[in-house]
């Protein structure tokens, strides 16, 4: 396996970062967990451990019925959502049974879910320390860009949100109104020009819905739509369904709810042009996602994509897939793949410019590896070389 210069590679990442025009992000599972927000994996086996009678004994059959179509993988709370909405439509949500499961107790054991999943998540938010979230997002909100700031992410939870909002940084996610803020497809349908006045606002982008959306049937059309509401006080007693992983296409036809529009909007961002993309925390383990990065990639040869894994394995995963791809680089604890290449990092101080250059705050010399695909590390990394550490610290305080 060939060597990778480290130091050589890390210099050319803080040019590509400081002097990119054009700069968004993609947050996985990982970067809400580097805070102590259960994955997807911890949620499934806390939310099995809670299930009791009817709940649990249909979250069982469900579960076993999955098993086969996702080995050798373990099925985990997203697919097992999907199976359950699949059991709904198929039912009508009536009396009828699929595999011993009817409509009716698919529609209560989806909400249930939800349930203990809003809760799970909001016990571990109201004790993560946000700085880190924070200083992250002080820092790409003063970094001077003709372009929009744009952040797509998967994780339902709230910690962006309160990290934006506790720093007083404006922010926008297609959704307009005060009492039930509701989805306006048309503001994200066209990409922010020059002269729009909210144009250094951060865009975020939520594809997997969020804790604070809700189904909400519209008197009107009579079908389903999705607004946002603030703070809740007790999940058990809101009457509307959370819209988290909404994997059923519960919408009226005529109108875009937000994840169908915001993979519209991913798509359209990737082959706008020129673009630096960054990854973190994402594991690549979404087909549907992945087939919209990949297409980009071929599509737009100027767009630079680099992702941050905390894992090798999942170094070694990529690269099986993207070999072919000289727009992707990949760093890894121990393993990177650049221009197609899978390689092992090589460290040496003798490439250093000078003697008192620092490197601890990106590479932990005892363990001889890349601290990078942590996403605290990887803030601590954006903030250290933005010459701005000070103004993004006043931000935060």
């Amino acid at each position: 396996m060939e060597k990778i210069n480290l130091v050589g590679e890390i210099r050319e990442l803080k040019n590509h970062i400081s002097y990119s025009k054009n700069i968004g992000f993609f947050f996985g599972a990982g970067t809400s967990c580097a805070l102590g927000i259960p994955n997807v994996a911890q949620l499934t086996d806390r939310i099995e451990a809670l299930l009791i009678g009817d709940f649990k004994a249909n979250f069982d059959l469900i579960k076993a019925d999955l098993i086969p179509a996702v080995e050798p993988r373990n099925v985990n709370i997203e697919d097992i959502l999907n199976h359950i909405r699949r059991i709904r439509e198929l039912t009508g949500e009536s009396l009828k049974e699929y595999q011993g499961v009817s409509g009716e107790a698919a529609k209560k054991l989806d909400k249930e879910i939800c349930t203990k999943i809003y809760n799970i998540i909001l016990e571990k938010e109201n004790v993560a320390v946000l700085d880190n979230t924070k200083k992250f997002f002080a820092w790409l909100s003063i970094l001077n860009r003709d372009f929009s700031k744009e952040v797509f992410t998967t994780n339902y939870d709230l910690i962006i949100e309160k990290s934006l909002e506790s720093s007083h940084i404006p922010y926008f996610d297609g959704f307009v109104g005060s009492y039930e803020p509701f989805f306006w497809q048309e503001s994200i349908d066209k990409l922010v020009t020059k002269d729009d006045l909210t144009q250094n606002w951060i865009r975020l982008w939520k594809i997997h819905g969020s804790l604070s959306w809700f189904w909400k049937k519209d008197t009107k059309s009579k079908s389903p739509k999705i607004v946002r509401i603030g703070k809740i006080e007790k999940i058990e007693d809101e009457k509307d369904e959370l819209v988290i992983y909404p994997s059923k296409e519960k919408y009226d036809s005529s109108r875009k709810q937000p994840f169908i529009a915001y993979f519209d909007r991913l798509k359209n961002y990737l082959l706008n042009g020129e673009l630096l993309f960054i990854f973190a925390g994402y594991s690549f383990s979404d087909q549907h996602i992945n087939e919209i990065i990949f297409n980009c990639l071929r599509q737009n040869n100027r767009l630079s994509v680099l992702v941050f894994f905390y894992t090798d394995t999942e170094v070694e995963s990529l690269h099986k897939i993207t070999s072919s791809y000289m727009n992707l680089n990949v760093f890894g604890p121990k393993k990177a793949i650049f221009n197609g290449n899978l390689g092992e990092w090589e460290f040496s101080k003798t490439e250093f410019k000078t003697s008192t250059e620092k490197f601890d705050h990106y590479w932990n010399e005892a363990d001889n590896k890349l601290i990078l695909g942590d996403f605290n590390s990887l803030v601590n990394f954006l903030v250290t070389n933005s010459g701005k550490k000070d103004a993004i610290e006043s931000i935060v305080k």
